[in-house]
């Protein structure tokens, strides 16, 4: 989901900067509500467990495609399924370009010997290279956002009116456990933040299990509302656009939250910024990362699928007033 997230800012400047070009952004059904409301971008839904797997799938992707008349493809994923599709478009005679991951520099941020601890080009820097590729400039210099959506009556039935609040967003949870901040600490971030009574927190999550311990972090407190499992992804993304921050792991929420224009703080524990995947357009001191003078082995992972034997709690060095006063440091 984040790396969907990515790359809508880039999709975005390069339509109202190149505004004779239609995009038309082909990813799973789940993902279009990311890119509605932007000109000149369709979305065309790829069926991977249906009629689009394996690569017999992946020829009929193609020739589902080429009625759209395509004058060139940009491979912002680069993994084997995009490889198969990019490269019938290829031997068709399209121009084709694909984003750099930059393994090697991430590989060399991250291991455990003669690590060159400097950051790496971002994910949406590699994307622009991609389009540049083609032909098409893009400028993320001065990205502009859309507007706060307006909230439907079903929103607001869960999120309340916004009236003169704060509205904080928590997403506490990632893909792997690397990259989660232990629950008793996220407990004191939560029970700090619910004092002020001018302040509404919203706390977003997926599945029946993070649901559960959502509700544990909200307990007893009226102005802490769980979002996860009442809304679905177009209602989540509307209440996002209207939070004032939303604190993330590093995961797809801050992504989401930054593709929007919300201020993001995220934290980071086995994984780190410098790997590319900071969110776009939030300052370096929104990133909370884990102490390196104890953990000097940091970052030991590019996505937080790899763990390290004593690395296990280095989330525990990021205080829990360090959390809350960095997001008093953005609401003022």
């Amino acid at each position: 989901m984040g790396d969907v997230a990515i790359t809508v800012p880039v999709i975005r400047a390069l339509v109202q900067q190149n505004p004779n070009v239609k995009i038309t952004m082909v990813s799973r059904p789940f993902f279009q509500p990311f890119f509605e409301g932007i000109p000149n971008v369709s979305f065309f839904a790829v069926d991977v467990k249906g009629k689009h797997k394996g690569f017999l799938g992946l020829l009929k992707l193609y020739y589902d495609l080429k009625p759209l008349k395509i004058d060139a493809v940009a491979d912002l994923h680069n993994v084997l399924r995009s490889k198969v599709v990019r490269t019938l478009f290829a031997l068709s005679g399209k121009k084709v370009a694909f984003t750099n991951k930059g393994r090697a520099e991430k590989k060399a941020l991250t291991c455990a010997e003669n690590k060159i601890f400097e950051p790496v080009k971002s994910m949406t820097d590699r994307h622009v290279d991609t389009f540049n590729q083609l032909g098409f400039s893009v400028d993320l210099s001065n990205p502009k956002f859309p507007e706060k959506a307006i909230l439907s009556n079903e929103i607001i039935s869960v999120s309340g009116e916004k009236a003169k609040q704060n509205w904080i967003g928590i997403a506490p949870f990632a893909q792997y456990d690397s990259k989660v901040y232990p629950m008793d600490l996220m407990q004191q971030v939560i029970d700090e933040l619910a004092l002020n009574s001018n302040t509404k927190l919203f706390l977003f999550g997926g599945g029946n299990k993070e649901i559960e311990q959502l509700k544990l972090l909200a307990k007893d407190k009226s102005n802490c509302i769980v979002v996860a499992g009442q809304l679905k992804l177009p209602q989540e993304l509307h209440l996002i656009s209207n939070l004032d921050v939303m604190l993330s792991m590093d995961s797809g929420n801050a992504h989401i939250a930054a593709m929007l224009g919300v201020k993001v703080i995220t934290l980071w524990g086995a994984t780190h910024p410098f790997a590319g995947f900071k969110p776009f357009n939030q300052p370096m001191e929104n990133c909370l990362v884990s102490d390196r003078e104890k953990f000097p082995l940091l970052p030991t992972s590019v996505y937080g699928n790899k763990k390290v034997v004593g690395y296990e709690e280095v989330m525990r060095t990021i205080a829990p007033e360090t959390v809350v006063g960095k997001i008093a440091s953005l609401l003022k």
